[in-house]
């Protein structure tokens, strides 16, 4: 016989706590797993709604979106609006000046080459095409830039965009009306010219006599490297008003400029660069900044390089302005001296007592130091004399005697602080007039 175990009633307990338990732990596992399961069917099925609500609101509303009207363009930037308000303000008062000259018309025609020759008459009738000249036609040779600096048509730009005396001039306005002008000057020192515009009694629709827009003129002394610059012009002569954003790169720079045919040539002196685009009919046209006030006019680009264009300060040109108000002609005053700015090696050279100052030589080919009747001879300056001073004011490399003259007129009488044989002296001369 087996003997069965004897039954004990605290193991039964035990037991049925620790299945219990196993019991909790698998409901509450299989509960976590639906949770997360449901939870991911339901936010499956929100995004699918919220997917088809989008695609048949935007089905439904599109017509609506089409039929409004774009709204006008807002700039949010600064820097951006002012060059919009600037251009804006400015576009009104910048012309394209068309170069019109009268050039032959030239017409094909068969030509018997020996009709002059016995025995080459008909029948042997020979003929080749020939061209012959069937009088003249005026016709574009050029454009430029320029702009409206009076109301009554005064227009200033380049010297080599006018100078050809037997062209004609036709300066076409933002607004594409046309009027004839007329060169008053030229400046004799600077690519600056200034033209007028031919009105001949031009009224407008109220009858007042016609005013044309006109820019408002900056100071050039107060402009930095770094501000921002705005070109606007002719470009390649086809795109009028065209608008080329920059800064001023740099001042008081010196550089040789010529004309694409190279019949113009001369040294520009300081003058502005920038990195805004001037491009060929650009040449005349406003360097101006971002209140819409112009410092400069655009004159040159350098060959071979990218963004790097120059202007003439704007400073520069008010004087031609002003003169030519008051006389129709822009003049220059003259002292009549060559001379080499002072520095460390020209100081070593001449041993000198001074690293600044003018000294007078005669030219690199041997041209006189002082010109023949000049107000520098009558004053009796001499060679290897070193011009310190002109009226008061240091001359230097930053601050050159071309620069100091320009605020002057001819018949002007100022003073010179001069080294000569190691002593200063002080000499008083009248300015002639630049021929």
């Amino acid at each position: 016989m087996y003997d069965l175990p004897k039954f004990n009633e605290g193991n039964l307990k035990q037991n049925s706590i620790k299945v219990l338990k196993g019991t909790a732990l698998i409901v509450v596992i299989f509960i976590a797993i639906g949770f997360v399961i449901s939870n991911i069917f339901w936010n499956s099925i929100k995004d699918y709604t919220n997917y088809f609500l989008q695609q048949f609101q935007y089905e439904v509303s599109q017509p609506v979106i089409v039929e409004q009207k774009p709204e006008k363009y807002v700039s949010d930037i600064p820097y951006e609006q002012a060059i919009i308000n600037a251009v804006k303000k400015t576009s009104p008062s910048v012309v394209s000046i068309v170069i019109s000259k009268n050039l032959p018309v030239y017409e094909e025609q068969l030509v018997n080459p020996f009709g002059d020759i016995p025995g080459f008459g008909s029948p042997f009738n020979f003929q080749i095409p020939q061209y012959v000249q069937k009088g003249t036609k005026l016709q574009e040779v050029g454009a430029g830039s320029g702009f409206i600096v009076s109301e009554d048509g005064l227009v200033l730009t380049n010297k080599h965009v006018v100078s050809d005396a037997a062209a004609e001039y036709t300066v076409i306005l933002n607004d594409h009306t046309k009027y004839k002008a007329k060169v008053l000057a030229l400046d004799p020192v600077q690519d600056i010219a200034i033209l007028k515009i031919v009105t001949d009694g031009l009224v407008d629709s109220s009858g007042q006599v016609k005013k044309f827009p006109t820019l408002v003129l900056g100071d050039s002394n107060g402009i930095e490297i770094g501000q921002g610059a705005i070109a606007i012009g002719n470009a390649l002569g086809q795109f009028s008003n065209s608008v080329s954003v920059g800064i001023v790169s740099g001042l008081g720079r010196t550089v040789s400029a010529s004309d694409q045919g190279g019949s113009f040539s001369e040294t520009l002196e300081n003058i502005i660069q920038t990195d805004a685009a001037i491009n060929s009919g650009n040449s005349g046209g406003p360097l101006i900044n971002l209140k819409g006030e112009v410092i400069g006019v655009n004159t040159a680009m350098a060959q071979g390089a990218q963004s790097i264009g120059f202007a003439i300060p704007i400073n520069i040109a008010k004087r031609d302005i002003n003169q030519v108000i008051k006389s129709n002609k822009i003049m220059y005053p003259f002292l009549g001296v060559r001379y080499v700015l002072v520095d460390e090696q020209v100081q070593k050279k001449y041993n000198l007592s001074v690293d600044y100052g003018a000294i007078i030589l005669p030219g690199e080919k041997g041209e006189a130091a002082i010109i023949k009747d000049s107000s520098a001879e009558k004053a009796g300056l001499k060679a290897k004399d070193v011009i310190l001073e002109f009226n008061g004011e240091k001359i230097s490399k930053d601050n050159p005697m071309t620069k100091i003259i320009q605020d002057y007129n001819p018949e002007d009488k100022i003073n010179l602080k001069i080294l000569r044989d190691g002593k200063e002296i002080m000499v008083d001369v009248i300015l002639g007039q630049r021929s």
